[in-house]
Order: C-alpha cells, then sequence, then structure tokens
C-alpha cells in the first residue's frame, strides 16, 4: 500500500470515480450542464472519490500486490 504505484492507480480510479458520478448526476437531475448545482456536483464527486480510495485501500490487502485492484492477476495465481 505504500508503494507510489499503488497511489498512482488508487487516485486514477478516484478520479474515474468523481467524473463518473458528476457525469451521472447531469443526465439525471438536470436539463442542461448550467442547471446542475455546483455545491452538490462537487459533494457528490468527493463522496464518490472518498469511497472509491477506502475501497483501494481495502483492496490493497486483497488483490494483485502493490495495485488498488480487487483481483489478483495470473501472475500472483
Amino acid at each position: 500500500m505504500f508503494d507510489p504505484l499503488f497511489w498512482k492507480d488508487a487516485v486514477e480510479r478516484a478520479v474515474r470515480a468523481a467524473a463518473a458520478a458528476v457525469l451521472s448526476l447531469l443526465g439525471t437531475s438536470a436539463t442542461g450542464l448550467l442547471d446542475v448545482d455546483p455545491k452538490a456536483a462537487a459533494s457528490v464527486a468527493g463522496l464518490a472519490a472518498l469511497v472509491s480510495l477506502l475501497t483501494s485501500v481495502v483492496a490493497s490487502g486483497v488483490g494483485t500486490k502493490g495495485t488498488a485492484a480487487l483481483v489478483r492477476s495470473k501472475d500472483d495465481a
């Protein structure tokens, strides 16, 4: 978990989760881009990123060593 590769992987996953959360908010609750409440969007994105990071930390002891993956690669089997 203290490997730089782990944190690079975890942050990448958190950014993806935040982007997906904001995009889903745009697609479900607003009629246009300018109709979205920026505070609500930031809150949803922040929560998604936090959950993603916590999931990555938990996964560090489960999946491929040194990554944020929950599954093992073929090389680790």
